[in-house]
């Protein structure tokens, strides 16, 4: 999406308790204190249909997100890797609010071409993303206590009633992950992902919530949503060891990593699996290859509605 001449270009550095606002028209800096009211008083002063750029936060910068969105400009929510990248190529040696404010402005409007423009998600992605976010911090929280008292007798019959409690939070989590599912009509497609083997409600609702939350033209752009992607690193007769971009949500890496493990247990899927140690790869590598193969396999049965069929010439594939 390209910058149009007349919009006004504004970057946003956002923090918990202000954000830091450059007009690039104006060439000037302000700073608004992070509240509702103040950042629906700031953004209905700005021009029509201005063109936005904030760097993505936990969920500082939401209410900013939401609101120009609302108010009719156009918002694009920019990576921060990709922004420190952007900074280190363009020479900027300091960093600060002000100027990560205006970086961002730079950025929108060298960059627009390649951007697109923020859309809200979907009610139920935000919950489900939510929810096995948390829930994925319960069972850390879990492991960690567990691990921590278990050399404790005197605190036995307390750990014991502690992480009863735990497990029934988590089992109220997933009643509540099914319900949402329920009612956003996912649960065929959530089926159809379960019978992949290894994949389990989790990781199902993972992908289904992940496909929801794009129109993707095929596989390759799923993949680069969930940070699966590899980077590479080419330059003459040197090819560098590549790694994940780690751009998408990592309980969603996760969650899949878990399945491509218990997939290659499995008779579908182990010999596809062992293909790569034969190579001469690493487990870990052989993982991140399998759990990126059955994430493209999710996508193909949720793209074409079609029912999982394996088939041992094709490593797993679905015949579709």
């Amino acid at each position: 999406m390209t910058i149009h001449v007349s919009q006004v270009v504004v970057g946003v550095d956002v923090a918990k308790d202000e954000i830091v606002v450059y007009r690039s028209d104006l060439e000037q800096v302000l700073i608004v204190s992070n509240e509702r009211s103040t950042l629906k008083k700031w953004l209905k002063a700005l021009p029509a249909n201005s063109a936005i750029a904030l760097e993505a936060t936990n969920t500082y910068h939401l209410d900013t997100t939401e609101m120009a969105h609302e108010m009719g400009h156009d918002v694009y929510v920019i990576d921060g890797s990709r922004l420190n990248r952007y900074r280190e190529g363009i020479g900027i040696r300091a960093k600060t609010d002000a100027l990560d404010a205006a970086l961002l402005a730079r950025y929108l409007s060298k960059e627009s071409d390649k951007l697109r423009i923020w859309s809200p998600p979907p009610k139920a992605y935000t919950q489900l993303k939510s929810l096995l976010r948390r829930r994925a911090e319960l069972v850390r929280h879990r492991v960690a206590i567990k691990q921590s008292w278990k050399d404790e007798p005197l605190l036995e019959e307390a750990l014991a009633d502690y992480l009863a409690c735990l497990e029934q939070i988590e089992k109220n989590i997933q009643k509540v992950l099914k319900s949402i599912v329920s009612e956003a009509d996912m649960d065929a497609q959530v089926k159809r992902c379960q019978a992949v083997e290894g994949v389990g409600v989790l990781t199902a609702t993972a992908a289904v919530t992940a496909f929801m939350r794009g129109d993707f033209s095929d596989s390759d752009g799923y993949i680069a949503f969930l940070g699966m992607d590899p980077r590479v690193r080419q330059s003459g007769k040197k090819d560098q060891k590549r790694y994940l971009s780690k751009r998408g949500d990592s309980e969603f890496r996760r969650l899949f990593h878990n399945s491509a493990m218990a997939a290659s247990r499995s008779p579908a899927w182990k010999p596809y699996y062992q293909s790569y140690l034969a190579r001469g790869m690493k487990g870990t590598q052989a993982m991140v290859i399998l759990a990126r193969k059955l994430a493209r396999v999710l996508f193909a049965l949720m793209k074409n509605q079609s029912e999982y069929k394996p088939s041992s010439m094709f490593g797993g594939c679905p015949q579709t």
